[in-house]
């Protein structure tokens, strides 16, 4: 199995191996540059070391990417009202967008069981960052998106205290400097 590396990850000797795409030499020794994984390739020049290659995934470009339904989001709660939330979109799967675009999680989306009980309020609040679905492609200037399923919901959240939020449950988030409770939809971790 392949080693994934970090930037600065010492990788080998620079006697005994050639720098290749995603690595650099500082004095003896070759270092990752990016982060991915660590690749031997064999040489093909003269002197007969192999390279030492960090590769990076083939991602989309932030241009190409289309949001279409059945896709999960991220992104960021901008202001909520009794009866939705408004979303910023930042990424669409892996894809960090160039551009936000906008959604709204409306209170009926927020669970999957007992919907009629679901509080905007108690679930979402402004700077969470959410998981969540696109259910319908909305009007033409928005999303609209849904966090009714397990693993859909608040994935990060500040307390008041200024610090991040560890979830208890799915419907608790605590801060773990006042111990401090508060009610989110949280997602289930992945």
């Amino acid at each position: 199995m392949t080693e994934v590396v970090c930037p600065g990850k010492r990788l080998g000797r620079a006697s005994e191996y050639r720098a290749g795409p995603g690595t650099y030499v500082r004095g003896t020794y070759i270092y990752a540059s990016v982060v991915g994984p660590k690749l031997e390739q064999a040489a093909a020049d003269e002197d007969g070391k192999p390279y030492l290659i960090v590769s990076q995934p083939k991602r989309a470009r932030a241009a190409d990417q289309v949001i279409q339904v059945g896709d999960t989001v991220m992104g960021r709660v901008t202001r909520i009202s009794t009866r939705q939330a408004w979303v910023e979109i930042i990424c669409v799967g892996e894809t960090v967008l160039r551009e936000p675009h906008r959604g709204i999680v409306r209170k009926e989306d927020i669970r999957a069981t007992e919907v009629d009980k679901a509080e905007v309020a108690k679930s979402l609040r402004p700077g969470d960052i959410i998981r969540a679905r696109v259910i319908s492609l909305g009007d033409s200037t928005q999303y609209f998106l849904s966090t009714a399923e397990n693993e859909l919901g608040v994935r990060w959240a500040k307390s008041a205290a200024g610090a991040i939020m560890i979830p208890i449950s799915w419907q608790e988030m605590q801060c773990p400097t006042t111990k401090e409770k508060e009610p989110r939809k949280c997602a289930k971790p992945v």
